[in-house]
């Protein structure tokens, strides 16, 4: 069951100015860096690949979560969130660092219920959790899994066919590469819990597959899937 937190309604304006929030406090992360950020020489070290992989775990959230009966709100303020603090905190507490900024801006900038805060604030915390998922709210879970799903397919794809050119690789390594796009979507496919989730995970790992056979196909040195 989801949390069930009727009298907080978000609006798509507030949405947008939550979504601008973010972005500028990435944007910021990249600028302070020689004074501690994380960014990386990797383009998905920066503030607008970061801003677009959160926008990406908005839409797969929201869409898990209206299927599934999660809160909405909840969940796609979350997803908004839970990145937020990605470029300027280790990895191992970028998810509770990113929780004390959700709370800080949504208990200064909105009149939102405490409650709302809370479990927005809890699957932020939360979005790295490696356990089962559904020891996780709905809304939590919603969360993971689009956190999850969002590196599988052609976006998962893209991104590694783009670190082959920052490695000095070349087009021969292709198939490897997609060969790690497919072990992550099977790993997220055996994680996530929910009907919708799983669906998605599948049409995904079948695009890719395709693409992997195309790949044999047309390039005579790659081998044939084992797939």
């Amino acid at each position: 069951m989801g949390v069930e937190i009727k009298e907080s309604r978000v609006t798509d304006e507030e949405l947008d100015r939550m979504a601008a929030f973010v972005f500028e406090y990435l944007s910021a992360s990249v600028e302070n860096e020689d004074e501690g950020g994380r960014m990386r020489w990797y383009p998905w070290h920066s503030a607008d690949y970061r801003h677009n992989h959160i926008l990406n775990v908005v839409e797969l959230a929201e869409e898990i979560a209206r299927a599934e009966g999660a809160d909405v709100d909840v969940t796609r303020v979350a997803a908004l969130f839970h990145d937020v603090a990605k470029l300027d905190a280790e990895q191992d507490i970028h998810a509770e660092e990113g929780a004390r900024v959700a709370r800080e801006y949504l208990q200064s900038r909105g009149d939102y219920p405490q409650s709302f805060v809370d479990a927005v604030c809890n699957s932020v915390a939360e979005h790295s959790y490696q356990g089962d998922l559904s020891d996780l709210p709905l809304e939590t879970q919603c969360l993971v899994e689009a956190d999850l799903l969002d590196k599988v397919g052609a976006n998962g794809t893209a991104l590694m066919l783009l670190r082959m050119g920052y490695e000095a690789r070349t087009h021969m390594d292709a198939a490897e590469m997609v060969d790690r796009v497919l072990e992550r979507g099977r790993d997220a496919a055996d994680r996530v819990q929910t009907d919708t989730a799983e669906s998605i995970a599948y049409r995904r790992l079948k695009r890719v597959k395709w693409f992997r056979e195309w790949l044999s196909d047309e390039v005579s040195a790659i081998d044939e899937p084992a797939f």
